[in-house]
């Protein structure tokens, strides 16, 4: 990436983050309810896969439920995307000392991108917890965020707002790393190759950059979905978890390893869709407002 001012990466993260949360957003709803699942009594499945997923909420609950969560989602990324961005360059350019930028070491861009996600998330946690019992929440009337936030507070307290947020940094630390360090690092190399640093530059590196995030950050998000759905008084399907270490070791030895997996599809296809979406968005308008295609 690069240098540009911290003003400037700000405007350009917060438009990117804006357009691929509200593009992207059905998708994470079926993340969520497949990662909240559990077995029926007669072993069968409520749903079944991502697609099916999105078409019985569209259907039972109607498509405005597809985006149920978009307020405390756009508050949530917008935040958390500019702050990951603004924090990056300056965490990158810190551990590379004085290598060029285009020389800097792969695996300091990716400790540079997992620790301006952790340090970010932090502080957005709440919102993360909000959403999600938005998108676990079953029924056709709408929900306020102001009513689930207020639930929230009622059943854990001020400490309800953190629920899941060991998993939730460790998630973003592999989410971020592998989404900014790897995005960093192969859009560098096609440059190198020849690349033009345009719009096909970025869409490849951000497809490489989807992949890779979704593959190591599945397991955490599962954690992090199911003990953030059980902070406020919602309906759950299985006995309370006591914690992260009580969360990942119930859960496959209940439900198989391949729990930690459930919601993968949908996770993958949102990562590379909303990675894709996001940084060729986030590319353009960070050339817009430094005003050059350089």
């Amino acid at each position: 990436m690069t240098d540009s001012t911290a003003a400037q990466r700000c405007f350009a993260a917060s438009i990117g983050a804006a357009v691929a949360e509200s593009v992207t957003l059905p998708i994470d709803i079926a993340k969520v309810r497949l990662q909240t699942q559990a077995p029926l009594p007669d072993g069968s499945l409520r749903y079944t896969g991502f697609l099916q997923t999105m078409t019985r909420v569209g259907k039972d609950e109607g498509l405005r439920a597809l985006w149920r969560g978009i307020t405390p989602a756009l508050v949530r990324q917008i935040s958390y995307t500019s702050m990951s961005f603004v924090l990056y360059t300056p965490v990158r350019n810190a551990l590379a000392g004085d290598t060029p930028a285009d020389q800097i070491p792969f695996w300091k861009r990716v400790l540079a991108g997992g620790s301006a996600g952790a340090i970010s998330i932090l502080t957005m946690n709440p919102t993360d917890v909000v959403k999600t019992q938005m998108q676990n929440h079953r029924g056709n009337e709408s929900l306020k965020m102001t009513n689930v936030a207020t639930s929230v507070y009622q059943k854990a307290g001020i400490l309800g707002f953190w629920r899941g947020w060991q998993p939730n940094v460790a998630r973003c630390f592999i989410g971020n790393a592998a989404e900014i360090g790897c995005y960093d690092e192969a859009k560098t190399r096609l440059k190198r190759s020849g690349v033009p640093d345009g719009p096909l530059a970025h869409f490849g590196a951000s497809g490489i950059a989807g992949v890779v995030s979704a593959i190591f950050s599945t397991p955490v998000d599962v954690v992090k979905t199911r003990l953030m759905a059980q902070a406020g008084g919602g309906k759950i399907e299985w006995t309370e978890y006591k914690g992260v270490i009580d969360c990942f070791i119930r859960l496959p030895q209940q439900e198989g390893f391949a729990a930690l997996y459930k919601g993968f599809w949908p996770l993958a296809t949102r990562k590379i869709a909303w990675t894709v979406v996001y940084f060729v968005t986030y590319e353009q308008a960070l050339q817009c407002v430094r005003g050059s295609y350089s």
